[in-house]
């Protein structure tokens, strides 16, 4: 896992609009860099949601949110117009971020294991290194933490 202070790993993946972007496209920007399991499962979208909700708190501070999982674009497109998502969400089907962040991880589901992302969340300050790290974070009050935060 990463830690705070540490240069943030670029990357280069798709949003739901099929567009290349960037982490290095957002210098100058403090950005939230979400990484979470899967689109429109319970925990998910009331994260999704959260941030949502908490949109206009986050540009007012000029933050960038960036949600990442390994969904594909199509995937992205219906999460983001089912629930009105205005940021950034990227897909990663082949683990590249989630890799070079830490969070693909072995996970334990009513005794199965298996690979999965965990969820958690990076604050990026503006020039590209790690200020925060929040593992395992709670969908319902992630949003909500960060702002406290910042």
């Amino acid at each position: 896992m990463l830690k705070e202070g540490m240069k943030a790993p670029d990357f280069t993946l798709f949003d739901k609009d099929g567009k290349e972007v960037s982490l290095s496209d957002f210098l100058g920007k403090k950005v939230v860099l979400y990484f979470y399991p899967k689109d429109n499962t319970p925990g998910c979208t009331r994260q999704a949601c959260a941030f949502a909700g908490a949109y206009t708190a986050f540009k007012d501070k000029n933050i960038e949110v960036i949600g990442i999982s390994r969904d594909s674009i199509a995937s992205h497109v219906k999460f983001a117009e089912k629930h009105s998502l205005p940021f950034v969400l990227l897909s990663d089907p082949e683990v590249k971020a989630a890799e070079a962040y830490g969070v693909w991880q072995e996970k334990k589901l009513y005794g199965k294991v298996s690979m999965g992302i965990v969820r958690t969340t990076f604050i990026i300050d503006e020039s590209g290194n790690i200020e925060k790290v929040m593992p395992k974070v709670k969908p319902d009050t992630n949003a909500a933490e960060i702002l406290e935060y910042l």
